[in-house]
């Protein structure tokens, strides 16, 4: 599965569609928490494949692969998000979300254990105060989304997260 963003839009803003008041994001899994990133902030997503663990790194850096020649660092992001709880993180079901170069300094992508959809969501479906979180969480909001067939709907909440603030406060990913 790849997805390629055509248009670029500013990060850790709501970076409305079309001018419309709606955002496109990708959704994932990690463990079974369910957050997802601004779609223009993406380059692609693939199938995960061997990682080589460089020495020294920091924490948060699970290695490199070489996507189609290109070396690009992989980063833990259940780790920069503090996640403790869930999930096999060596599973072979893990994707790469690889960033766009105008998130990071380099060739970058972080692993998930599953990207689930594109969402396209109304900015009235996004909650972007009662969350808890400080100025310094990284959370833009939480997307209230609506699952469920036949009458049988419910709300799932999903965690908006601002990757470019995330990984420039991790001190920015060069291997």
């Amino acid at each position: 599965m790849a997805i390629a963003a055509s248009q670029q839009n500013g990060s850790g803003s709501l970076g409305t569609a079309a001018g419309n008041d709606e955002v496109q994001v990708v959704e994932f899994l990690i463990g079974e928490d369910k957050f997802a990133v601004n779609l223009f902030d993406v380059r692609e997503i693939v199938e995960a494949s061997k990682i080589t663990p460089l020495p020294h790194a920091s924490s948060y850096i699970r290695g490199i692969i070489d996507l189609r020649g290109e070396i690009t660092t992989i980063v833990d992001l259940r780790h920069l998000l503090k996640i403790k709880k869930g999930g096999d993180n060596n599973s072979e079901d893990l994707r790469f979300i690889v960033l766009d170069e105008s998130v990071t300094d380099g060739k970058t992508g972080v692993v998930v254990d599953e990207v689930t959809s594109v969402l396209t969501v109304s900015v009235a479906d996004i909650d972007q105060n009662s969350h808890g979180a400080g100025d310094e969480s990284y959370i833009l909001g939480v997307i209230k989304k609506e699952v469920g067939e036949r009458g049988e709907s419910k709300k799932e909440l999903v965690i908006w997260i601002d990757i470019c603030g995330l990984i420039k406060q991790a001190g920015g990913i060069s291997p």
